[in-house]
């Protein structure tokens, strides 16, 4: 399920994201990382830029750390991946109206990017990821990752979501025995999420 609170962490400097990946590899070694987290909130001046209270603004970094924690673990495994796909979240399309072009497929369910505004993040990052050879999904929630996984027998999928979402996404893969690989959503919401197109690139 999604937060309860909204964030945006678009206009966090990029030192930020080096910052959280070296707790990531502390916690590989000490396993506890709140008080560094607590640092890095106050350094960054997490919860000026976000507007988020300090517990929030903890729970969304831990589930940061989470995310790149298990990504470094499976790592390998998705690299010997040969079927992969990746999860976008519609919320991410430049327009959520009938400016958009897409088409809604039920049966997948999906919608099919129609690459209709070049400046539109999900249609940059369909175009990536097909290049690469992975089929792409735009998906209205989490629920439809399960229909299309039980459907198409993916080995690798990467997944474009939130801290929560991804949570639970990846206690699914792990039952279904895929590696999975998560990129951040940057900013959250109904409309408008961002995510960092060169994280997806680096994670693809």
């Amino acid at each position: 399920m999604p937060y309860k609170f909204t964030f945006d962490l678009s206009k966090v400097p990029r030192f930020f994201f080096a910052e959280v990946t070296r707790i990531v590899y502390e916690k590989k070694v000490h396993k506890t990382v709140g008080s560094a987290l607590q640092d890095i909130i106050s350094k960054f001046r997490i919860q000026e830029a976000t507007g988020l209270n300090f517990s929030d603004a903890v729970q969304l970094l831990e589930d940061f750390v989470d995310m790149e924690a298990r990504n470094l673990l499976e790592k390998e495994k998705f690299r010997k991946a040969k079927k992969r796909a990746l999860f976008l979240p519609h919320c991410s399309r430049k327009y959520m109206d009938n400016r958009c072009k897409a088409r809604f497929k039920p049966s997948i369910p999906s919608y099919i990017c129609a690459h209709c505004s070049s400046d539109c993040l999900i249609n940059r990052a369909v175009s990536i990821a097909e290049k690469k050879g992975y089929d792409v999904y735009v998906i209205p929630g989490g629920s439809c990752i399960y229909k299309i996984l039980k459907d198409k027998r993916y080995d690798g999928v990467v997944g474009v979501a939130c801290g929560e979402e991804v949570k639970l996404a990846g206690e699914a893969l792990s039952r279904m025995n895929v590696a999975g690989q998560a990129v951040p959503l940057l900013r959250n919401g109904c409309a408008n999420t961002f995510f960092s197109i060169e994280t997806l690139m680096h994670v693809l």
